[in-house]
């Protein structure tokens, strides 16, 4: 395994820029996901990583070395791809150590390797199978096996479990996590799921039209977003935000509904800003705010309300059960310690004293 460093990278396709001036470490035995949504730049700079997309500028070193320069094959990376990339008429097993043939290792290590890498994945039994006689989960494996037998400095995943259904992506998941535990090795993890960045990742790169937004651990991320876009993107679902003026008594939205916002705002008296509050946060209070409610789900253990206050239109999500109707009025609450202030021009984020999140 090897650190990675990208510095100042920028990739243009003629006059269109994609990747605007990326900087980001990458620490020996580091778990990171690119994360954003789609056309954010996330898996152009996977390959760019990966050799299978030129530079325009920048560098990218892996361990000591600059590998601008350097041909895919020579970068002692494996990467595991979004459709498995299998060969169909090959076994299990020699899908696996397919790389290795083509290096002309011996049948030996070949055999060793590829029964290591089936015994971590539980694929012993299916090493004579070819990929049409396997399920996603398992072709998924073989794709990461194949990877494994490497034994590459770093791994690159590109959305790898996007054509999984979700029962699936959950225990994947688990396994992928659990893998990295296992073997200790640097990972770069693409996707646009933002539960699987928070359920898996060392630290979360969230990218944007090109640029990184933000870069540390998951609940830093939760607890501390630079700006609305990571706030809104961090979270699920996502915040709520609502959009007003400061006042001395709080925050004044445009129906004069007043929110508390708590202390540590003096001196920002007329300054546009947006409130941002997780759904998670809200309760149900009979002195709280009078909400009309407007949608009701149910999931058994919880209920999630989209409720008007004012112009307003937030989404509640309550760890309860609760016997509540379309068009019923409700009170809600908050804990003003757990909102964020944005700044209504820029969107960055208004550091404040009295945040429990601060």
């Amino acid at each position: 395994m090897a650190n990675l460093k990208i510095a100042n990278l920028r990739k243009a396709y003629g006059a269109h820029r994609v990747i605007h001036g990326v900087d980001i470490d990458i620490a020996e035995g580091e778990f990171v996901i690119l994360v954003g949504p789609s056309g954010c730049g996330k898996s152009t700079l996977l390959r760019m990583i990966a050799g299978l997309e030129s530079i325009t500028s920048g560098e990218i070193r892996i361990g000591e070395k600059v590998v601008n320069d350097v041909s895919p094959k020579e970068r002692d990376i494996a990467m595991v791809f979004q459709n498995y990339a299998l060969y169909p008429n090959m076994t299990v097993a020699e899908n696996m150590g397919f790389s290795l043939r083509l290096q002309r290792a011996q049948k030996s290590d070949i055999d060793k390797r590829v029964s290591n890498a089936a015994g971590i994945l539980g694929l012993d039994k299916l090493l004579d199978r070819y990929p049409r006689q396997l399920s996603g989960g398992q072709r998924q494996r073989v794709a990461m096996g194949r990877a494994i037998v490497r034994d590459p400095k770093v791994f690159l995943f590109d959305e790898p479990l996007s054509n999984l259904d979700a029962k699936l992506r959950v225990s994947m998941r688990s396994e992928i996590k659990a893998l990295h535990q296992r073997l200790g090795t640097t990972i770069v993890y693409v996707t646009h799921d933002q539960i699987e960045a928070m359920t898996m990742a060392d630290k979360i790169v969230v990218m944007h039209d090109g640029i990184v937004e933000q870069i540390g651990a998951p609940l830093e991320l939760y607890d501390h977003p630079s700006n609305i876009f990571v706030a809104s993107f961090i979270g699920s679902p996502s915040m709520n935000f609502i959009k007003g003026t400061m006042s001395p008594s709080g925050m004044k939205d445009e129906s004069g509904t007043i929110w508390s916002v708590g202390e540590g705002h003096g001196g920002n008296a007329g300054r546009p800003v947006s409130l941002g509050i997780r759904p998670e946060h809200i309760r149900i209070d009979p002195q709280g705010y009078k909400a009309r409610v407007h949608v009701v789900e149910s999931t058994g253990s919880e209920t999630q309300i989209i409720a008007d206050v004012g112009h307003a239109r937030l989404t509640c999500l309550i760890r309860e059960r609760l016997d509540v109707n379309v068009d019923d009025e409700i009170g809600i609450g908050f804990d003003p310690r757990l909102a964020h202030l944005f700044d209504g021009d820029s969107g960055a984020r208004i550091v404040r004293a009295g945040l429990l999140a601060a």
